[in-house]
């Protein structure tokens, strides 16, 4: 049996509540109190580790993200400080002389803005692209993940055309003249996604890997990933499980995505993937649908027109009918069901989906992720049939620059309602959406309490009535994500029972001022009792 006494700490168990020391055994934390009345119970060969005072969290759970997909920035061409298309392009060829890939290596980029662009605010386009080379097929993704920019190598790669038409759910744009500018949304992104998603279970295993270990680092000690897809689900499977067998960082709850095969979904389940199989390291949980794209591309499904663009509702990628016919198998096998959808109109279109199967009780926590574009009718719809809310507050450092123009100010008031949602009793989790923004909670929960970008604007925060508190905010990081994966027994507390997963902050983060909550790091991070990052210095 290993055990640790953790001492000289400031513990939080629950709001205005917390306590000196905790006692570990074999990844359990079995007893939190006082250090004498711990220092009783504990064994006599009790490795006793001093957190200096310091404040204790439990290990942060981003309730919705793409792990593999992090590794993959992190490996991959990475366009998130660019500042403009100029900047695209040395980065890019940075990396081509740095890396020296082998001639005709698909060559996959993300993070890229338009309205960070201060030379040309525009859409980066093949002819962008094509000018950094035309030796390598270059597709790069949009912040959001839901657009993406493809030169002509990669068209001819993935068997593109000028003939090719936008299959539901998609759109394909095309320059003045009628030709492809190589930008891509939505479902149309299939083809040249596949050119860099065909990966070996090996590269998967190094790329989960590097995922990890930045996780580590962020004090994240539990993820749920939308990482095992329709066509690429066996190898990744393959590659999480030779990862979770030789000491993973995290622990793992699979959010998985089907909703281009429902033969697909079949297999999956008939192998036995069904929700909760697993064990407490790497588990399966709900179905993840996609309903509609970002508000940054437009392609948010909204029930008005964009309030800048009057031609567009956004991009619906599924019917109703599709919606209810994954619904319904899903519950057939006991699995619930968690889907994107960030406008107004795909937020109605999935709950009213959710409510044909539901009477007053959720027992399969159905959830809404990213639940951005809102009205107060259509937040308290939520409390009808208890469905989880998983946002990211992160989201606000982007998107209060957009928000009002693309929706009105009148929409956007009522937009990003974490405090009503918390008001209304809601089951709210928090996530990042990584790698769409970066893992880190400290810059989640600074955007949740603030309601500021992380540069500090706007004065006073973006509709302030809906922050939350640094309890709730911490509460939303922690047990309401253990309960949106049926772990709020065992995870997301420091409680005896529980599993000995936790953070040490270099700052009380209860007492500070929210508006210097981004001084605070993390100093160590714990995960099933053994310390898996510990910052040099702290």
């Amino acid at each position: 049996m290993s055990s640790m006494l953790i001492r000289n700490a400031h513990a939080y168990v629950r709001r205005g509540h917390f306590e000196e020391a905790l006692l570990i055994e074999d990844g359990i934390i079995r007893a939190v109190g006082s250090e004498a009345a711990l220092r009783e119970e504990a064994p006599a060969d009790v490795k006793v580790w001093d957190a200096q005072g310091k404040t204790i969290v439990p290990g942060f759970i981003d309730s919705h993200q793409h792990l593999l997909n992090t590794g993959v920035m992190l490996s991959d061409v990475r366009l998130q400080n660019a500042k403009s298309i100029a900047d695209v392009k040395r980065i890019t060829r940075e990396y081509i002389e740095e890396r020296k890939p082998a001639p005709g290596t698909v060559l996959h980029g993300m993070g890229w803005n338009q309205d960070y662009f201060t030379d040309e605010p525009r859409m980066l386009t093949r002819d962008d692209l094509d000018a950094i080379t035309t030796e390598y097929p270059l597709v790069f993704e949009r912040a959001c993940g839901h657009m993406l920019t493809a030169n002509s190598a990669a068209l001819a790669r993935a068997g593109v055309d000028e003939s090719i038409v936008a299959p539901e759910g998609g759109s394909i744009e095309r320059d003045a003249n009628g030709r492809l500018n190589g930008i891509f949304t939505e479902n149309a992104r299939t083809p040249l996604l596949m050119l860099f998603r065909t990966r070996t279970a090996d590269e998967d295993v190094a790329l989960i890997r590097t995922a990890m270990r930045h996780a580590a680092e962020c004090g994240v000690t539990s993820v749920h990933t939308c990482d095992v897809r329709g066509g690429t689900w066996e190898t990744v499977i393959e590659a999480y499980n030779r990862v979770m067998a030789d000491h993973p960082l995290v622990r793992v709850w699979h959010q998985s995505s089907f909703q281009s095969s429902m033969e697909d979904y079949k297999r999956f389940l008939a192998a036995g993937h069904v929700m909760g199989s697993g064990n407490a390291f790497h588990r399966f949980g709900p179905l993840k649908l996609f309903v509609d794209g970002s508000l940054g591309a437009r392609t948010a499904f909204m029930r008005r027109p964009y309030h800048d663009d009057p031609s567009t509702v956004g991009i619906p990628t599924m019917t109703p009918e599709e919606i209810s016919e994954f619904v319904n198998v899903a519950a057939d096998h006991n699995c619930g069901v968690v889907t994107h959808a960030i406008g107004d109109g795909a937020i109605e279109r999935i709950l009213d989906a959710y409510d044909a199967t539901l009477s007053g009780e959720n027992p399969l926590r159905h959830g809404v992720i990213h639940i951005q574009i809102t009205d107060r009718p259509l937040l308290e719809r939520f409390t009808k049939n208890d469905i989880l809310a998983l946002v990211q507050p992160i989201f606000l450092h982007y998107d209060t620059k957009i928000v009002e123009d693309r929706v009105g100010k009148d929409l956007a008031a009522t937009s990003y309602a974490f405090g009503t949602l918390k008001k209304l009793g809601v089951h709210m989790s928090f996530g990042t959406d990584s790698p769409i923004e970066d893992m880190n909670p400290i810059d989640n929960l600074y955007c949740a309490v603030n309601r500021r970008r992380l540069d500090g604007t706007p004065e006073g925060g973006f509709h302030p009535e809906e922050c939350v508190d640094i309890y709730d905010a911490v509460d939303a990081y922690t047990i309401e994500g253990a309960y949106a994966s049926f772990e709020e027994k065992v995870k997301g507390r420091l409680l005896p029972g529980y599993y000995a997963d936790l953070v040490v902050l270099s700052k009380n983060i209860f007492e500070m001022d929210p508006l210097k909550l981004r001084e605070t790091k993390v100093d160590a991070t714990m995960m099933n009792g053994e310390f898996v990052f510990e910052r040099q210095g702290a």
